[in-house]
C-alpha cells in the first residue's frame, strides 16, 4: 500500500495529513475539533478530504484518545470527547469512502516511534508519553501489543501508590498522579508555597503566588537555574524511573521511549529518570538494562503512526 492518511485528534484541534511509506508528511490539513461528538465525526471527514483531495491516498488511521476496541473499529469510551461506543471506523468510512482504522492515540504515537524514530532497530519497545497525563503504548517482537480487548498499554493508571491521590478516572493512587505535566505543576506550587526565596525565577514567571505557576513557567525557571523548578522535575523524574523499573520486570523491552511534552527539556528530564531507572531495577547489578531514550518525532508521532497502521491494515 502506498500513500496513507493519519488523523490526530487533539482537545483544540483535528491534524490529518498524507503519510507516505518512510514515514514523511506530504501534506497536512487542520481543523478546529468541535465541542459536540458528531460534530468531531464531521470534522475529521473534512480533515481527510482536504488533505487527500487528488492524492491517491488507500487507506486512513485515525489516532483516539480512549479505550478503542480489539477490532480497531469502535471507541468505547473517551472521556475528553464524550464517546461511549462510538462506532468511528464505519462513520468515518462512510463520509471519505477509504478503509479506516481506529487505534488508541498513545499506541499510534508508539508504533510511529517505533517505526520512523526513537525506536528504530528495535524490536520490543514500550513508550510512555509524559504530557498533562501519562499514557503509553507496547510493541513486542515488532507488533503493537493491543491486549485481548485492546485496552493494553494504560500505563497512567497503574496503581503505584496504595490509598494515594484521586485520580481522575476515580481510582487513588494512579501513576499519572505522581509523573505528568500536571504532577510537575502540584510539585513546583507545593515547594514555591513552602520556599518562596528559593523560587523567586519561577515565581516571577507567573503572577507571583504559587497558584499562578504553570507548567510553562516551571520549564523556563528550570532552564534558568531555578532551584525550585529543577527539584520539581527531579521529583517527577524519580517517579517516572520507578515506573519504568517495573515495566522493566513486566516486559523487559530493548528501550523505553519517552514522548511528551514534559520528555521536550531533554536531559534536565531524561537523566534523573535514567538514574532513577537504574535505581529501582529489580537485580540492576547483574541484567541488561533497557536503554531510555528521548522520542524523535514529537508531535507528528501520533499521525504518522496511525497512518502506517491503516498501512498495514
Amino acid at each position: 500500500m502506498g500513500l496513507t492518511i493519519g488523523v490526530d485528534i487533539g482537545g483544540t484541534k483535528i491534524a490529518a495529513g498524507v503519510v507516505d511509506e518512510s514515514g514523511t508528511i506530504l501534506s497536512t490539513s487542520k481543523v478546529p475539533t468541535p465541542p459536540t461528538p458528531q460534530g468531531v465525526v464531521d470534522a475529521i471527514a473534512d480533515a481527510v478530504r482536504s488533505c487527500g483531495e487528488g492524492v491517491g491516498a488507500e487507506a486512513v488511521g485515525i489516532g483516539a484518545a480512549g479505550y478503542v476496541d480489539d477490532k480497531r473499529a469502535t471507541v468505547l469510551f473517551a472521556p475528553n470527547i464524550n464517546w461511549r461506543h462510538e462506532a468511528l471506523k464505519d462513520k468515518v468510512e462512510q463520509r471519505v469512502g477509504l478503509p479506516v482504522v481506529v487505534e488508541n492515540d498513545a499506541n499510534a504515537a508508539a508504533w510511529g516511534e517505533y517505526r520512523f524514530g526513537a525506536g528504530a532497530g528495535h524490536e520490543d519497545v514500550v513508550c510512555i508519553t509524559l504530557g498533562t497525563g501519562l499514557g503509553g503504548g507496547i510493541v513486542m517482537g515488532g507488533r503493537l501489543y493491543r491486549g485481548r480487548f485492546g485496552i493494553a498499554g494504560e500505563f497512567g493508571h497503574i496503581r503505584i501508590v496504595p490509598d494515594g491521590l484521586l485520580c481522575g478516572c476515580g481510582s487513588q493512587g494512579c501513576w499519572e498522579q505522581y509523573a505528568s505535566g500536571r504532577a510537575l505543576v502540584r510539585y513546583a506550587r507545593q515547594r514555591a508555597s513552602a520556599s518562596p526565596d528559593a523560587a523567586a525565577v519561577l515565581l516571577s514567571l507567573g503572577d507571583g503566588t504559587p497558584e499562578g505557576v504553570d507548567g510553562r513557567h516551571v520549564s523556563a525557571a528550570a532552564r534558568q537555574g531555578d532551584p525550585v523548578a529543577i527539584d520539581s522535575f527531579r521529583e517527577l523524574a524519580r517517579w517516572a524511573g520507578a515506573g519504568l523499573a517495573d515495566l522493566a520486570s513486566l516486559f523487559d523491552p530493548a528501550a523505553f521511549i519517552v514522548g511528551g511534552g514534559v520528555s521536550d527539556e531533554g536531559d534536565l528530564v531524561l537523566e534523573p529518570i535514567r538514574k532513577s531507572f537504574r535505581r529501582w531495577l529489580v537485580g540492576s547489578r547483574y541484567r541488561p538494562h533497557a536503554q531510555v531514550l528521548a522520542a524523535q518525532l514529537g508531535g507528528r508521532a501520533g499521525l504518522v503512526g496511525a497512518a502506517d497502521l491503516a498501512r498495514q491494515g
